[in-house]
């Protein structure tokens, strides 16, 4: 479990999430227990993304980190605001994301204009990224941010901040055709029809077991869902379940009258 040693700087977003150097010289972006978009959100965040991860999709790697009341005690900015107050963020074991390098030499980028994003190298991921979207019934937009990575001169996108996933807190499935879509559909051009998404909806279906769904919750602290074991395993019976709806969600976002495909056939 990587140990924070530093806050870098706060980052944008509800979560109210933190940059934190660690001890072994990585950095993350750390989600704390107490943010205020609740605690399932951890949850949510790591069994996501452990499981975008298994179908190949471009996430960053994730940990459970260590943040120590000494380093909140002694840091005055690790607090989480509420409304016209403030609280110390809370000790113990936090939500991590890796940060796509050192802060010194990556720049990180949450938009491009429209002819880098046209060249960014992995794009057609942004299709895999919306049938996983669609089985986990992300209720947010698609996020996704933008670096080059050493030695590339284009952008890779890293798809980012699954906390919506499972709808949030909820852990129900309200399926609609515009959630989980990226905003600017330009990411969705190579989408001509269902070969589109087939690479990502074969691995869902080779790759996603029960085994393996338990063995990724098992990871999860279980304050993060409240103890509430019972609560998981139902959730991960259904998005089995779900497997096989991927195909109808994504076509009921191609009928829907935003048109995210515009060259599908």
């Amino acid at each position: 479990m990587p140990l924070a040693v530093e806050q870098v700087r706060r980052m944008r977003g509800g979560a109210q999430s933190h940059l934190m150097r660690c001890q072994d010289g990585s950095y993350y972006v750390v989600k704390f227990q107490n943010n205020p978009q609740g605690m399932r959100r951890l949850a949510n965040e790591l069994l996501a993304t452990k499981l975008a991860a298994q179908l190949g999709l471009p996430t960053a790697g994730v940990a459970v980190v260590e943040v120590s009341e000494a380093l909140i005690d002694g840091t005055e900015d690790l607090v989480i605001q509420l409304g016209r107050g403030r609280t110390r963020c809370q000790a113990g074991p936090q939500f991590g994301s890796r940060y796509p390098g050192l802060p010194s030499e990556i720049v990180v980028y949450d938009f491009l204009p429209e002819e880098q994003l046209r060249e960014v190298v992995n794009i057609k991921d942004f299709c895999g990224m919306l049938a996983f979207d669609k089985w986990t019934c992300n209720t947010n937009g698609r996020q996704a941010i933008f670096f080059r990575a050493p030695g590339e001169t284009r952008y890779r996108a890293q798809m980012i901040d699954q906390g919506f996933c499972f709808n949030a807190g909820e852990w129900t499935f309200p399926d609609a055709p515009l959630r989980g879509l990226y905003m600017r559909h330009r990411v969705y051009e190579s989408a001509r029809g269902m070969e589109a998404f087939e690479p990502w909806l074969a691995r869902l279906e080779s790759k996603i077991t029960i085994g393996l769904l338990g063995e990724i919750a098992d990871e999860i602290p279980p304050d993060w869902y409240g103890g509430d074991r019972a609560a998981v395993e139902k959730l991960l019976e259904q998005l089995m379940r779900r497997r096989a709806l991927v195909p109808d969600l994504i076509r009921a976002a191609w009928k829907c009258s935003a048109q995210p495909f515009p060259n599908w056939i």
